[in-house]
């Protein structure tokens, strides 16, 4: 079967790819479309290491056809968006609703493919870049068929992660202040998730110009090419700062930028041994730094509130699939996502 494959040194599309069957608790899932996220591209250039040859991808949605032993919430036939929460369910974190922090979905990758007889590492316990995939039962959720297959996809990851940080992690309330550094697939879904929680300005800055339109559409009310000119629209600053870029001087403007009790929250991923600086004075007014790992999302509850809003119209999905690209030019796909001229490329199967 079709997949990309990164072998350590390029990434490249092959067909001769294999997946073993779903074991016991697993599902095995013909994925439809995949997102191409900057988390896959992050892999390639080495900013997050990861052993080789590996599958890429891990925003992807698909039909299930077949379960293995104990499955019983989704079956053959089934349309199912893919997380990247192999979580055990059963430790204090799952317990306590955090599955995102759990050990066992962290840095344990799997093998369950081989090439030419040798085994290859799954990405994100997901490789959605593949024409089927096996996943724990847990990462399987459910979506209505009458949403669309690739923008389905989306919400494994981008959605997860924007609105998540926006409605789980930073718990913007009604009437307050946000301001979003960088207006890719996160950024973008940090907006509309700000949109959703009721904020009353919400401030994108990309240095991109021609983002601006996307970047209103999803529910910006003020954009700057410039974080330098956000104090005019905030004099006091803002009471949410996200940065969806991954640049330590980025890290820094969000943290200046915050009012008192203000949160800077962190999404962007800059290289595994980066660091960033802060004046730790200003962080005496009450204000706060915080991590936040795939928006604190429970991807079970989650992807079906967020199929809901969607299909609610109060979510957007449809207009974050800027382009679609079969599999064959993955390349043409990395190339337009690096380039930024698409929000969100989408291979399809």
């Amino acid at each position: 079967m079709r997949g990309v494959v990164f072998d350590g040194k390029r990434a490249e599309v092959v067909d001769d790819l294999a997946v073993r069957a779903p074991g016991p608790g697993e599902v095995l899932v013909a994925v439809s479309a995949a997102g191409l996220c900057h988390s896959d591209l992050s892999v390639v250039d080495g900013t997050i290491p990861f052993p080789a040859p590996v599958v890429l991808g891990h925003e992807g949605a698909g039909v299930v056809e077949a379960v293995g032993a104990g499955v019983t919430h989704v079956g053959p036939g089934d349309h199912v968006a893919l997380s990247t929460l192999a979580n055990c369910g059963t430790c204090a974190e799952c317990d306590r609703g955090r599955p995102t922090m759990c050990r066992q979905a962290i840095g344990r990758p799997g093998r369950p493919f081989t090439r030419a007889g040798r085994p290859v590492y799954q990405f994100a316990s997901n490789s959605a870049f593949a024409e089927r995939t096996v996943v724990k039962a847990v990462q399987a959720v459910r979506v209505p068929e009458d949403v669309p297959l690739p923008s389905a996809a989306l919400i494994g990851c981008g959605v997860l992660t924007g609105v998540g940080a926006v409605l789980n992690r930073a718990r913007v309330e009604y009437g307050e202040s946000v301001v979003v550094i960088g207006t890719g697939g996160v950024g973008l879904n940090v907006i509309q998730g700000a949109r959703i929680a009721g904020a009353l300005r919400i401030v994108a800055v990309d240095a991109n110009p021609a983002k601006e339109p996307v970047a209103r559409r999803f529910g910006a009310t003020h954009f700057l090419t410039s974080a330098e000119g956000v104090r005019e629209v905030l004099p006091t600053g803002a009471d949410h700062v996200f940065e969806c870029v991954g640049r330590v001087e980025l890290i820094r403007q969000a943290i200046d930028l915050l009012d008192r009790h203000g949160q800077a929250v962190l999404l962007g991923v800059p290289p595994a041994t980066a660091e960033a600086s802060f004046r730790v004075s200003s962080l005496y007014l009450d204000k706060s730094v915080l991590g936040c790992r795939y928006g604190s999302s429970r991807p079970q509850r989650d992807i079906a509130l967020y199929a809901g809003l969607y299909r609610a119209g109060r979510l957007l999905l449809d207009e974050l699939v800027t382009a679609t690209y079969p599999v064959e030019d993955f390349e043409k796909a990395r190339a337009d996502a690096e380039a930024g001229r698409v929000a969100r490329a989408v291979l399809t199967f």
